[in-house]
């Protein structure tokens, strides 16, 4: 018989901090659960905010359409590597039009995936490179997928000179660094908590607190101890114990300064906001 993992509870956060899960499909989780029930249970375990991110035009809308109906969700658009083949020229009048959405905060979840290249990886690097430009027409930040293409995305990112958050980052603290030193946010993942993860585990020790946020990408990769279940974005609470380094702080937002601000200005400049706990 399998070893059973043993039960550990969902940390608590301390009195007055919430957080934010910054990379969240709600659309992809609704399809289990209703997401009035998500995003209650979610504040209710001190996640505060959470983004819900486009993938393709429709999955955009339906961001667009769930950030409206609740005042904690926000949006991104974007046409994820993976789809890039559904673009159209006109696709990029839509997609424009979408970023105007009053809470799109972001660009994304756009980039390069060269493991499992359901888009030719030529057709990948120039959808990436218009989305880019997009974003910096419209001054929003990018959320970057990368897998396997690092060097590819350092060119166009040097090329053009946005700004954003590197999603679900997979590299090593050489490319950890060329990251930030271009602006870059760098968001760690449950995968944080896998056993063999010691590479974004040396990422999340040695990353400035100013560069660092954190996500879930619900209902993907759910961390231990629920490695291989259905992910949501409380569960983001145990990657944050797991980057929690004593005397430096954690990744967080302090309750009454996130609740006198107006979001939209610090999530669209500034991307995200955190302060040590």
């Amino acid at each position: 018989m399998g070893k059973k993992r043993s039960k550990q509870p969902l940390p608590v956060l301390p009195p007055g901090v919430r957080v934010i899960d910054t990379h969240c499909h709600l659309d992809m989780l609704s399809a289990d659960e209703d997401v009035a029930n998500l995003v209650s249970r979610a504040a209710g375990t001190g996640v505060g905010i959470i983004i819900t991110v486009g993938i393709n035009i429709e999955s955009s809308r339906k961001a667009i359409s769930i950030a409206g109906t609740f005042e904690s969700v926000f949006a991104t658009v974007g046409t994820h590597p993976h789809n890039v083949q559904e673009l159209q020229d006109d696709s990029y009048t839509e997609l424009e039009k979408l970023c105007h959405g009053n809470k799109v905060v972001a660009l994304g979840e756009i980039g390069l995936d060269y493991v499992r290249q359901y888009a030719p990886p030529p057709m990948q690097r120039e959808h990436f490179t218009r989305q880019v430009a997009l974003a910096k027409k419209m001054s929003l930040p990018l959320v970057i997928h990368d897998r396997e293409a690092h060097d590819d995305i350092l060119i166009i990112l040097e090329k053009q000179a946005p700004f954003g958050v590197m999603h679900c980052f997979s590299g090593d603290w050489q490319f950890a660094q060329k990251i930030m030193e271009l602006g870059f946010m760098i968001s760690i993942p449950g995968v944080v908590t896998f056993k063999k993860a010691a590479a974004l585990q040396e990422v999340a020790r040695r990353i400035p607190l100013s560069s660092l946020i954190l996500e879930t990408d619900a209902p993907f990769l759910a961390p231990e101890p629920l490695r291989g279940k259905r992910n949501v974005p409380e569960f983001m609470l145990y990657s944050r114990a797991a980057v929690c380094i004593p005397g430096r702080g954690c990744p967080c937002h302090d309750r009454k300064r996130s609740e006198t601000f107006q979001y939209r200005q610090p999530l669209r400049k500034g991307y995200y906001s955190h302060i040590p706990c």
